[in-house]
């Protein structure tokens, strides 16, 4: 009878009844602590029914919040009873009704048996903790917390609002400096008693009545006056998600659970009957000797955290929607847009798809509709070329695409008479890769039977719609990998930007490119935008064009000489 269990209980008496009949087997006497809050027939018939049990006993109830002194209260009452009925109890372990044993409890006994002399106890300044959460640090100590912070928010924080305001601060008791840690602690006889008869208790229990969750706090400032030797450590697996929320095991937590070494782990679910067979009723399969590790997993559980705040790259689903400015990317995948390619060269995404192996499709944000490779109607994800859908929202629309396509490359069409709601998205995803040959668009109404008054007026509406969006492309939160030609310079040398397209794509070749798309016939294209400037617009996105057809200079003549 080396260590006893004070065990806090407050729900799912059922799965207590089942771990202290654990603690009772291996001859752990157990002091055991029901909330004041629990009806009296659901008390008294969990009393009866551990009535068969002399090592087991049942202290004075107190009423339990999260954050309040009652969880001291309650855990000084039972820890008193503990010392006064079990003289042979050397170690006292502190337990919830949701913890359970993860190695037999013999290997408990031996270890603190091989430590007499040592208390662990998870206990560090304000200063070192990485883990508060809600801002309040060494403030907890220095102003007065009347209020439960769960039941009671708005005076809560009004209450701390004032003390601040005011200037209020509390005087801490002399000799101690405060220090924090789990809850959830394994001291010794000595340590524990001379912390519950010192004569200085009532100045002490005073002050932290009064401090915010004073059981993360109260042990572990005061073990530190007594205690011969401190392990700043739990001996219990207890994780908390980004919240300051514990979380809770579950069946398939099994291997996890064994992988920690731990004694033991809260926070149990009460259906997790696995676990609760596997570590209370199959000795075998519980966890080899060896020195309590969590860290062994607090990879896994850092993975879960980054994964629940940050998601996966270019997932949006139900259960996590991102708000602005904390997704952790748009999309999942680099994808390419090109604007302007299409109207230049007559077989461009025919030649792009050869030559990449990428899956290329047309503007799938045209007015019209989404016009997905091979015509389809419908994509991966059963994603639908409906406009109406599209634009309901086209964030979505885009994630959702490269999402469902993950593993093939996305390439598509974009342009100035393209929905214009996606284009900031387009600038700011570091997974895109945007090529655009400005001034592309007049080659279409170039070649249009178009009224020329009609052709001018929509040539200055579309001129001034690119220019609007390279400026969003060349603005200052830009992430994407943006290259901007002008016509007249990517006509004058187009094998330099398209194999450059072709490697950022990943389709590298050492003898460069063997077939190249075939561009349209521009002859008379300068002279077009020479109408254009004198019917009174100014077409200065497509770069330099001359006006005269461009003529091959002729021989030059032979200079003459007299022979002799």
């Amino acid at each position: 009878m080396s260590v006893g269990i004070v065990m806090l209980v407050h729900t799912a008496f059922g799965r207590a009844e089942q771990v202290i009949r654990h603690w009772a087997a291996s001859d752990c006497p157990v002091v055991i602590h029901v909330d004041r809050r629990v009806p009296a027939k659901t008390y008294n018939g969990f009393v009866k029914r551990l009535s068969d049990l002399p090592d087991v006993a049942f202290c004075a109830r107190h009423r339990c919040e999260w954050g309040t002194w009652g969880i001291v209260a309650a855990t000084q009452d039972a820890s008193e009873m503990m010392l006064e009925r079990f003289p042979q109890v050397r170690h006292v372990y502190l337990a919830s009704g949701s913890c359970l044993p993860l190695r037999p409890v013999q290997e408990l006994i031996d270890y603190l048996a091989a430590r007499p002399q040592t208390d662990f106890i998870e206990s560090a300044t304000t200063t070192d903790v990485p883990w508060t959460i809600g801002g309040l640090e060494h403030e907890r100590f220095t102003l007065r917390f009347p209020f439960s912070w769960k039941k009671r928010r708005w005076l809560f924080d009004a209450y701390v609002a004032l003390q601040r305001k005011l200037g209020l601060k509390r005087r801490l008791p002399a000799g101690i400096e405060p220090h924090m840690g789990s809850q959830w602690w394994c001291l010794t006889r000595q340590t524990l008693s001379a912390i519950l008869q010192d004569p200085e208790r009532a100045t002490y229990d005073r002050f932290f009545s009064k401090v915010w969750i004073p059981d993360e706090s109260y042990f572990q400032t005061l073990a530190r006056l007594y205690s011969r030797q401190i392990e700043s450590r739990s001996l219990t697996l207890s994780k908390f998600d980004f919240q300051g929320k514990p979380h809770i095991f579950y069946d398939d937590h099994l291997q996890l659970l064994r992988r920690s070494d731990c004694f033991v782990a809260r926070k149990i679910w009460p259906y997790a009957d696995k676990l609760y067979d596997a570590f209370l009723t199959d000795e075998a399969g519980a966890m080899k000797r060896a020195e309590p590790n969590p860290g062994k997993i607090d990879r896994v559980f850092a993975k879960a955290v980054e994964r629940r705040t940050r998601g996966r790259p270019g997932l949006f689903m139900q259960s996590r929607f991102p708000a602005a400015a904390q997704e952790n990317g748009l999309t999942c995948a680099p994808y390419s847009v090109f604007e302007g390619f299409s109207d230049l060269f007559e077989n461009f995404e025919t030649w792009l798809a050869k030559m990449t192996g990428a899956r290329v499709h047309g503007h799938l944000f045209a007015p019209e509709r989404a016009e997905f490779a091979g015509g389809h109607g419908t994509m991966n994800g059963a994603l639908s070329d409906s406009a109406k859908l599209r634009d309901r929202n086209a964030r979505a629309f885009l994630s959702n695409l490269i999402w469902n396509t993950r593993g093939e490359r996305q390439c598509f069409q974009y342009g100035p008479r393209d929905k214009r709601a996606i284009e900031w998205d387009l600038a700011t995803d570091r997974n895109a890769q945007i090529s655009v040959i400005t001034g592309a668009w007049a080659v279409p109404l170039f070649k249009s039977n178009l009224n020329f008054a009609d052709i001018r007026k929509e040539a200055a509406r579309l001129q001034k719609v690119e220019s609007a969006h390279l400026d969003v492309l060349r603005s200052q939160w830009s992430r994407a990998r943006i290259r901007v030609w002008t016509m007249a310079e990517f006509v004058e040398a187009p094998m330099e930007p398209l194999q450059t397209v072709i490697d950022e794509i990943g389709q590298q070749s050492a003898r460069g490119l063997a077939e190249v798309p075939r561009m349209t016939d521009l002859t008379g294209f300068g002279q077009f935008l020479q109408n254009l400037k004198n019917q009174g617009m100014h077409p200065y996105l497509m770069g330099d064009f001359s006006a005269e057809p461009m003529v091959e200079a002729s021989e030059p003549a032979r200079k003459p000489y007299v022979v002799k």
